[in-house]
């Protein structure tokens, strides 16, 4: 009944990195938004998984490069735990075959740790309002990698299967242009409720269970080169 909501409207985030100096500049950054609040630090992944098993958090930001236990092994434990929490990986690596990796064991997104505190701020916010949050590097990566893996294995079957009609498939290919569902329900000429109640149907359709398994769904079955 509760799910996702915060009674004080505050966003609760864990920054788990075993850099000190890192950890401090982004609390630091952050502390100056209202909406968002550092509740804990954690430098190693085990550490991490201790301090979950105490308090409540929505975001989690999560380097990958971390000693004892890293961001990749401990990312399927975090959500053993706490299945709802959204995952930011951060990273000093721009690797297309690891971000698509991460996304689809479960990372809500990838920054790299140059990022400036604004990106972050805006990552942590539509993860937690949209569960995803995808940026050039993470399009690129899922684009490229999972282009490559059809070439490996080519298959429209799917596509056939799920059998999806003109506007689903135009709504489909806005999505995965980044759009907002206000901003595909202008352009389809629909109300943005219509535009959920398809997004919904499409992942009954496909099977997909998140806005990035449709997005991975499309790349598959190369909907995006696909004239409407």
């Amino acid at each position: 009944m509760m799910g996702n909501e915060n009674t004080d409207e505050t966003i609760k985030v864990i920054i788990a990195d075993d850099h000190v100096l890192y950890r401090a500049g982004v609390k630091t950054a952050l502390s100056a938004k209202k909406d968002v609040k550092v509740i804990a630090e954690a430098d190693n992944g085990m550490h991490l998984l201790n301090i979950l098993k105490m308090v409540n958090v929505d975001v989690i930001l999560l380097d990958i490069q971390m000693p004892i236990m890293d961001g990749i092994a401990a990312l399927p434990e975090i959500r053993k735990i706490k299945p709802n929490v959204k995952i930011i990986m951060l990273t000093m690596v721009d690797d297309h075959s690891m971000i698509t990796k991460l996304m689809e064991i479960g990372a809500n997104s990838y920054l790299t740790k140059t990022s400036d505190s604004e990106i972050i701020y805006e990552a942590i916010k539509t993860c937690f309002e949209q569960e995803y949050y995808f940026n050039s590097l993470t399009n690129k990566a899922l684009l490229t990698n999972l282009k490559h893996r059809n070439e490996v294995t080519p298959q429209k079957l799917m596509q056939q299967e799920a059998n999806l009609n003109d506007k689903e498939i135009l709504i489909l290919k806005l999505m995965c242009e980044e759009k907002s569902t206000k901003e595909i329900a202008s352009l389809v000429d629909l109300s943005p409720r219509t535009v959920e109640a398809i997004r919904d149907k499409l992942k009954v359709k496909t099977g997909a269970k998140s806005t990035a398994g449709l997005i991975l769904y499309a790349v598959k079955h190369n909907i995006l080169d696909e004239e409407i």
